[in-house]
């Protein structure tokens, strides 16, 4: 009975590729299935056992998991941010193939116009390497429930590596420290009573402003990545956020304010109480909080690179039956430059500041 589960399910992936591919080539579907399925009935017989249908069903669940995870950036604070994936070569992204804008003159007189060399380095970054734990099926759940189980199986992995890439990208727009070129501004709001974090306000969102004007970062553009705490801080105390936040939003933002577009998202990275940026999935210390971020949108990039999912066959596993199924991705989002952007990190008062007497 498994055997003939087996083979009806093998049929329908080939007629389904098969009618794909047909119209794709501008031939009638049914004669693409047909002919899909007598390929596989010819090599079958002097191709290794499975190897068709495992071939078939890898680049099925590759190509759903690359849709998924491509739905997963729409209408989040990565939508729109520059796409460079069509200079990605073997997993890798070369900086200066990124962009680099020249000096501009105005109502120039003086000719030959001056020669300037876009001589950056040319750095060769390896696109982040984003693997899922392998997740086993037996033979028993693939043959007896085996779309909705493989479709919770893709959704899984897909929801893993998306939380992961956001993670990533989220630490990589922020900077390490304050410095002229990347501000790391600190919260001035009231104290939070249990955990002593200085509350985000209005005030300190226009601080950063402040320091992106002083940058000469271009006023439209700009994204404001608040960390879960800091949008209940808004919240609390600003009116106008608080009504823009219950509007139902279809691009992803929850406010608008000073000019900044708002998106939230709950895995800022982590500050130390000096100011320094902890590494991705580091544990909050005493007085560590998650951050938010600013950054100008046509001065960061992404990438995405290859897909694969490795999958083995129950029959291979004689002792527990079960198939063993994982992904890998490669992606990437980084600053084209280190000065359009900026951080709001949150301040910390460990005990409430006295009353002065009288």
């Amino acid at each position: 009975m498994i055997r003939l589960f087996a083979m009806i399910a093998a049929v329908l992936v080939n007629c389904v590729m098969g009618s794909t591919l047909a119209a794709v080539v501008g031939v009638d579907p049914a004669v693409g299935a047909v002919g899909l399925n007598v390929l596989a009935a010819t090599v079958g017989n002097v191709a290794p056992a499975g190897s068709l249908r495992a071939g078939v069903y890898t680049e099925i669940w590759t190509g759903e998991l690359v849709k998924y995870l491509r739905r997963g950036l729409e209408a989040t604070w990565l939508d729109g941010i520059p796409d460079s994936s069509s200079i990605v070569n073997n997993d890798v992204i070369h900086l200066v193939e990124v962009g680099v804008d020249p000096d501009v003159l105005i109502n120039n007189t003086t000719y030959p116009i001056p020669l300037q060399a876009l001589n950056d380095a040319d750095i060769a970054i390896q696109l982040d390497k984003f693997q899922t734990k392998v997740t086993p099926v037996t033979d028993d759940e693939l043959y007896a429930i085996s779309y909705d189980k493989m479709s919770r199986v893709k959704e899984s992995h897909g929801n893993a590596i998306n939380d992961s890439k956001f993670a990533k990208a989220a630490h990589a727009l922020c900077a390490q420290k304050n410095t002229a070129t990347t501000p790391v501004l600190t919260t001035t709001g009231a104290r939070d009573a249990d955990t002593g974090r200085l509350k985000l306000c209005v005030q300190d969102i226009i601080n950063l402003k402040r320091a992106l004007d002083k940058l000469k970062v271009p006023a439209d553009n700009r994204r404001l990545v608040l960390c879960t705490d800091h949008v209940n801080d808004l919240l609390e105390t600003s009116q106008v956020f608080k009504e823009q936040y219950n509007i139902n939003r279809n691009d992803g933002t929850v406010g608008k304010l000073f000019g900044f577009n708002i998106y939230e998202f709950a895995n800022n990275p982590l500050y130390t109480t000096a100011g320094q940026k902890k590494a991705v999935g580091a544990t909050a210390e005493t007085g560590e909080f998650q951050c938010s971020f600013a950054f100008y949108v046509p001065r960061v990039f992404k990438a995405t690179g290859s897909t694969k999912m490795y999958y083995s066959e129950a029959s291979t596993d004689p002792e527990y039956q079960r198939n063993k199924i994982n992904f890998r991705h490669y992606f990437v989002c980084l600053p084209k430059k280190a000065d359009a952007g900026g951080v709001i990190m949150s301040g910390y008062q460990a005990t409430a500041a006295a009353i002065p007497e009288g």
